[in-house]
């Protein structure tokens, strides 16, 4: 498989910049002109038009022209032909229903999966790759009929990772929050994917780009990754290999 995962696309740089080389070397090898389809149905308060168009702005400087998906007659001759497939962030829950209502959960897993496309997704593209969309910070705005996701990692994410708590503020951190998911699903793994930071994934190799990463799995304290390759094992204690 050939995915990139980003914590977020804005930064003080610009939309995207930050990842630009990360997203050249995922597409390196690809002949020009290379088909590739954009899902911006994160999107919910800015139109799916208006969002593919700031994408395609942003990919601009290394060459990537993406269609949008939701302007494709047959969508799903849209993603078997494609050989980059872009997942943007917004609300991980409208994502998930619309993908599930347009029946793409298994072609698109599918495709990645045989290495016939790359992935690049950021925020809630980025919960989309994780077995579910359990671990994303979204409200769930809408039913997204399951949180089974496409599952292309055996582990969770949990994106623009902060365990920040403002004075005053008497709701859970996001620590709390994840140790909530962890002690109900002590085997599934949760990396916290801070900002500026992303999971490369080459073949069965992953590295962590950006700044270190707090792994949380079952009852016990966080262990911590740190930029690099990385290895995620599904077990009960918090392990971390770089």
């Amino acid at each position: 498989m050939n995915l990139l995962l980003l914590s977020n696309s804005s930064s003080e740089a610009g939309y995207l910049v930050h990842a630009l080389p990360h997203i050249q070397a995922l597409t390196q090898g690809l002949p020009a002109g290379f088909p590739a389809v954009f899902l911006p149905f994160a999107g919910v308060t800015r139109s799916w038009d208006a969002y593919t168009q700031t994408v395609n702005d942003a990919l601009a400087p290394v060459g990537i022209v993406l269609e949008g998906l939701h302007t494709c007659t047959d969508a799903q001759a849209a993603i078997a032909a494609a050989q980059l497939i872009v997942v943007g962030g917004g609300n991980t829950f409208n994502l998930l229903r619309e993908v599930r209502t347009r029946g793409l959960l298994a072609p698109i897993a599918a495709r990645v999966r045989a290495g016939d496309a790359a992935y690049l997704g950021w925020s809630a593209g980025a919960n989309l790759a994780c077995p579910t969309v359990c671990t994303t910070n979204d409200m769930p705005i809408t039913d997204p009929g399951g949180f089974d996701a496409f599952g292309l990692i055996d582990y969770q994410i949990n994106p623009h990772y902060t365990n920040a708590h403002p004075a005053g503020h008497r709701g859970e951190t996001r620590d709390q929050r994840l140790a909530e998911f962890c002690t109900r699903n002590p085997a599934m793994p949760v990396i916290g994917l801070r900002e500026g930071s992303a999971l490369r994934i080459e073949g069965h190799t992953t590295t962590l780009l950006g700044e270190d990463a707090p792994l949380f799995s079952g009852t016990e304290a966080p262990g911590l990754l740190v930029p690099g390759v990385i290895t995620i094992a599904q077990r009960k204690s918090a392990n971390a290999v770089a």
